[in-house]
This record gives C-alpha cells, sequence and structure tokens, in this order.
C-alpha cells in the first residue's frame, strides 16, 4: 500500500517538471525565411533581404486555385548600421516572429565579399541556434543580391529552391560548379592549409520585371537566374578573383568533385571530333618533397561512353579505340594544367595543395607554412597523369555518316 502511495506522489510530483507546450509556435504567428541576401551600401550599412515564404499562395499556385495570382514569397529589405540591428529593425515591416530554421540559400553580395569579407558575416549566422549551417552560400556575380533573392523563377515557385536545384544538377551532370554549405566555408577558414571556393550566382535580363509575378507567366522570361563562376577567397575570407569560362573544369577535377562532364578531343583537323561522356572519375593528389622543395602529383582515373563524334571513326577497332583514350587524356591534362597555372598565377591555394604535404610530411610543412603562398606555390611542380577508359561506344560502333557514304 505504501508502495502505491510513493509511486502515485512521484507521479504527480513529475508533472510539475513536464514541458508541456511552453515554447509552441503557431505557423500563423511565424516568418519562414527561405533565403537571405546581404549587401552593403556604400556608406558601409548592411541592407538585408528576407525571402518569406507564403505558405498559401504556394500551395493554391500548385493545386490551380484561386492564390494562383499572387507571388510565391515575399522579400522585405531592411537597412542597418550592423546586421544585429537590421535583424532587431525587420519588426517595425514583418508583423510575424523571423523563423530562419527553413532557410536554405544565404546570398552574399561582391561589393560586401571584397570590401569586409566573409567572417563577420558567417559569425552572425553561425552563432544563431535557428540558422542551419548547412543552408547553401553564394556570391552575387555583377548584380547585386538584392536581385537573386527578389527575382520570381517560372518552374520551381520558390526562387531558393532554384538556385539549390540549377546549382544540384549543374554540378551533377555539367561539371562545372562545386555546390558549397556555410559549414564547408567555415570548415576551411578554420584552417590554415587550404582558403574557400564559393559558386557565383547572377540575375540576366531586367530586374524590374524579374520581381513581377507576369515573370513566372512568360514562356520567354525577361529575368532569370544563372550560376556564374566560381569565387575564389584568400584565408581571410576576402573574395580575390573569379574563375570563369574554361578554367572552372579544371578546378572541379582538382577539387574531385566531378560526378558527370564531357571530355572533347580534337582529331587531327576535326576540332571537338569526339566527346566522352565521364560517369566514373577519382583525382589523387600526392605530394612529395625532393631537396627540400615540394613537389605534387595529380593522377586522375576516368571511365566513360563516346556520345558524339564528328570524325569517321572505326570504333570497332581496339587500337583506334586507344588513340582515342590517348587523345582524351592530352586533351583532360591540358584543362588541368591550365588550371594550376592561373592558381599559381594568383598565390591562393584553395585546391589544398598544401593540406596534402601537411598530412604526410607535418615536420617539414611547418617550415613552410607561413610563406607557403607567396614562395612555394608560384613555383610549385605539379605533374599531371590522366588516364581514360573508355568502357562503351553508346548504340552504334562506327559514325552513322560512315555508314551511309559505304550503301
Amino acid at each position: 500500500m505504501i508502495r502505491k502511495r510513493v509511486l502515485a506522489v512521484i507521479m504527480l510530483l513529475s508533472i510539475i517538471v513536464l514541458p508541456g507546450c511552453w515554447d509552441k509556435r503557431e505557423l500563423t504567428d511565424l516568418a519562414i525565411i527561405s533565403a537571405i541576401g546581404i549587401d552593403r551600401t556604400n556608406e558601409g550599412n548592411y541592407v538585408l533581404h528576407f525571402q518569406i515564404i507564403n505558405p498559401g499562395n504556394v500551395a493554391g499556385g500548385l493545386q490551380g486555385g484561386g492564390a494562383g495570382d499572387r507571388p510565391p514569397v515575399s522579400v522585405y529589405s531592411i537597412v542597418g548600421d550592423n546586421m544585429t540591428e537590421a535583424l532587431r529593425k525587420a519588426s517595425m515591416k514583418i508583423s510575424r516572429r523571423l523563423y530562419f530554421a527553413h532557410t536554405n540559400l544565404v546570398v552574399i553580395s561582391e561589393k560586401l565579399a571584397k570590401e569586409e569579407g566573409l567572417n563577420f558575416v558567417l559569425d552572425n549566422l553561425d552563432r544563431d541556434t535557428e540558422f542551419r549551417t548547412t543552408a547553401t552560400i553564394v556570391i552575387a556575380h555583377k548584380t547585386k543580391a538584392e536581385n537573386i533573392v527578389k527575382t520570381l523563377t517560372p518552374i520551381d515557385k520558390i526562387p531558393s529552391n532554384k538556385v539549390n536545384k540549377t546549382l544540384d544538377f549543374t554540378q551533377a551532370q555539367y561539371g562545372r560548379v562545386i555546390k558549397t554549405s556555410i559549414q564547408d566555408v567555415l570548415k576551411t577558414l578554420a584552417i590554415t592549409t587550404e582558403a574557400p571556393v564559393i559558386p557565383g550566382y547572377r540575375m540576366i535580363g531586367d530586374d524590374k520585371k524579374g520581381v513581377s509575378l507576369e515573370n513566372t507567366q512568360a514562356t520567354d522570361p525577361q529575368a532569370i537566374l544563372q550560376a556564374d563562376g566560381l569565387a575564389v577567397f584568400d584565408k581571410r575570407g576576402h573574395l580575390k578573383y573569379w574563375i570563369e569560362d574554361k578554367d572552372k573544369v579544371g578546378v572541379v577535377w582538382l577539387k574531385n568533385q566531378i560526378q558527370h562532364t564531357f571530355i572533347n578531343a580534337d582529331w587531327k583537323k576535326t576540332k571537338d571530333a569526339v566527346s566522352l561522356q565521364v560517369t566514373h572519375q577519382t583525382t589523387k593528389l600526392n605530394p612529395e618533397i625532393r631537396n627540400g622543395r615540394p613537389r605534387i602529383h595529380v593522377h586522375v582515373t576516368v571511365e566513360g561512353i563516346i556520345d558524339a563524334v564528328k570524325y569517321p571513326f572505326h570504333l570497332s577497332d581496339p587500337k583506334v579505340l586507344a588513340d582515342i583514350e590517348k587523345a582524351l587524356n592530352k586533351q583532360l591534362e591540358k584543362e588541368i594544367s591550365h588550371a594550376v597555372e592561373k592558381i599559381k598565377e594568383h598565390k591562393i591555394d584553395f585546391i589544398g595543395f598544401g593540406d596534402t604535404i601537411y598530412r604526410k610530411y607535418p615536420k617539414q610543412w611547418k617550415k613552410m607554412r607561413d610563406t607557403w603562398d607567396k614562395e612555394y606555390l608560384p613555383d610549385l611542380p605539379v605533374d599531371i597523369k590522366a588516364e581514360t577508359y573508355i568502357r562503351r561506344t553508346g548504340l552504334r560502333n562506327n559514325p552513322l555518316r560512315n555508314q551511309l557514304n559505304h550503301e
């Protein structure tokens, strides 16, 4: 009997410490932020742009309801002397509590990245207990962060989702960008052997029409968002230069971030005579120290399928395939070598050559660490070897033109 009474008292006391719903949050009281854009004025003030989801409008647009004629997101811009002040001042414009748990994109202006760098901005975001550092970070290239956040997109209702999906698919299929999260940047800035590289994004077209719902209803949108270049930062977090056009692919190869891409090779007088669709690849960086000087060996292994042919090859001949593999090797080595020269020219080791030396030769690295970028990197010998293997030639061996000529 006494045991039952004691048990009942314990159960009653436990009710006191149960949290219940003391911290409940109603959806109608929250402003769900999907993206943040950060600009900087000429006077040095911060301008924060909050892309807030309108849940009813998104659902109505997808289901064909009456809400389809209203935008799926609203964007509010707040000016402040610092980021904290701008966040506080947001309460004057927004009737709900800012909720950052679903923020999946942060856009930083090129001006801010050059003049101030990333440290202060990322420190503010990382301290917020709601904000997730897995959010994607991009740099607004040749435009303001405001334009990236405000432009409405036709296929993906929420613009931040469009940016994330484009980066995913471009990296997976084209191999010209490296999707980067805030967590990735924080980790890189915390070490001394590597510098951050962040994808750029650009608004092309009329920024005034991009904010209108008509931009999502036209077959030819007047404003579009497009991945554009890779921004290279120094170890202090300041933007130094951009990697654009053909230089990007060599960088992605060196970072071992290629998922699928293509390699074009010339043959005799025919330009881009053959194209290889890459299905598997591995890039390894092996450091070596000779006579007290570092050296890097880059070994790339590639497997792929021939998906385009301009020259009348006899692809059923193993010797022809071997010659094509050599031509592809040469082209890939050329692309990677060109990227290495650009890295040495700008004296910023964002690939992590120094990190490989630190891991294999920690004692020698201590002597190089302080002068690595200025003294060792510009003259660093980098040997590049590519090995390409053609696994399949598609549904036919010989080109169609060659077959028609023999009929």
